[in-house]
C-alpha cells in the first residue's frame, strides 16, 4: 500500500534521449521553433481550461499530457499533427477522466474563438491584440458542418495521443506537495503560498520541461524556496531540502530554471512580435520554408 501511495506521488520521468530526439527535431522542425509551439501550445492550453471553468489542477495536467506528447522518436511530430489539435484533445481527455468531463462541443467552440485571427485574445494568434469592438460571429462561431468535422478530428487525436503514452495518463503535481510542505516548515505566510503556487503554474511554460525531467517533490520544493527568498521570509536554518528528497543540485538547477520563466516568456514575445506562432501544420510548413528561403539568401 505504502508504494502504491508513493507511486501516485510520482511521475515517469522523460529520458535524456527522448528531450534532445523529439520526433518533431527528427523531421527537421529547429529546435527553437519547436520550443514557441510548445510554449504557445501550453498557453492555449492554459487560457482554454479557463474559458472552459476547469480547476487548475485539470488544466496543469492537461499540459504535462500535451507537453508528452511530442518527448521521443516514437513521439508526435509537429509537421504531422498541429499543435491546437492536440491542446484540445489534451484538455478533453484530462477533464474526461477528471470529476468535471466536459463536452466535445464545449471544447471545440472554445478553441474556434481562442484561434481567431479576428476574436482571439491571445498574442501569439492574433498579433492585434485582442478586438476593441465585438467580432463578426461567423469568425469565432463553428458551424454543424464544421463542427462534426472538428469533433472527428479531436476524438482521432485523443485516440493517438492515449497510444503515443501507452494509455499511462497519470500526473502526479507539485502543489498540494507544496502546502505540505510549507505548512511542516511552518511558513504560514500567505504571500508565500501564493507566489509557490504561482511559480509552478508558470513552470509549467518552461523551455526545460520541467514537469517530464523532475519529480513533483523536487519542483515544490524549489518553488517554495524561490517565493520564501521573494517574501523575504526564513525557513529553518539546516539544509532543510534535504528532508524532502532534494539535493542541492537539483535545488539550485530548478531554482534557476523558474527565476528565468520571465525573462523567456519576454524574449518570445518580443521575438514573434507582430507574427502569429504556427499552431497548424500548414503554418509550420510556411514558417520553415520562410526560414530556409532567408537562409538561402532567396
Amino acid at each position: 500500500m505504502a508504494t502504491t501511495g508513493l507511486k501516485q506521488l510520482s511521475n515517469a520521468l522523460a529520458t535524456l534521449d527522448q528531450i534532445s530526439n523529439s520526433s518533431s527535431s527528427i523531421d527537421g522542425v529547429p529546435s527553437d521553433l519547436e520550443m514557441s509551439i510548445r510554449c504557445a501550445g501550453a498557453q492555449l492550453t492554459q487560457a482554454a481550461g479557463v474559458l472552459l471553468g476547469l480547476s487548475q489542477d485539470i488544466i496543469a495536467q492537461a499540459i504535462v499530457i500535451f507537453t508528452r506528447f511530442w518527448l521521443g522518436a516514437d513521439g508526435g511530430s509537429l509537421r504531422i499533427y498541429s499543435a491546437k489539435d492536440v491542446s484540445a484533445a489534451s484538455l478533453y481527455l484530462t477533464a474526461k477522466l477528471s470529476f468535471l468531463p466536459t463536452s466535445p462541443r464545449s471544447v471545440l467552440n472554445v478553441y474556434t474563438l481562442l484561434l481567431s485571427q479576428d476574436a482571439s485574445p491571445l498574442w501569439f494568434v492574433n498579433p492585434r491584440g485582442a478586438p476593441v469592438q465585438p467580432p463578426a460571429p461567423e469568425t469565432y462561431v463553428l458551424s454543424e458542418g464544421g463542427y462534426q468535422a472538428a469533433r472527428l478530428t479531436l476524438l482521432r487525436i485523443e485516440s493517438i495521443i492515449l497510444r503515443a503514452l501507452g494509455f499511462d495518463t497519470h500526473v502526479a503535481l507539485p502543489h498540494a506537495i507544496a502546502l505540505t510542505y510549507l505548512q511542516t516548515l511552518g511558513a504560514t505566510k500567505p504571500g508565500v503560498a501564493r507566489r509557490v503556487v504561482e511559480h509552478l503554474n508558470a513552470a509549467l511554460l518552461s523551455p526545460q520541461l520541467l514537469y517530464v525531467t523532475h519529480q513533483p517533490n523536487a519542483l515544490a520544493v524549489a518553488a517554495i524556496y524561490l517565493a520564501a527568498r521573494e517574501e523575504g521570509v526564513k525557513l529553518v536554518d539546516a539544509n532543510w531540502w534535504e528532508v524532502f528528497d532534494v539535493d542541492r543540485e537539483e535545488l539550485g538547477f530548478l531554482v534557476v530554471a523558474m527565476r528565468s520563466l520571465e525573462g523567456f516568456v519576454r524574449k518570445e514575445t518580443e521575438q514573434w512580435k507582430g507574427k502569429k506562432i504556427p499552431l497548424v501544420v500548414d503554418d509550420l510548413e510556411s514558417e520553415i520554408e520562410r526560414r530556409r528561403m532567408m537562409d538561402e539568401g532567396e
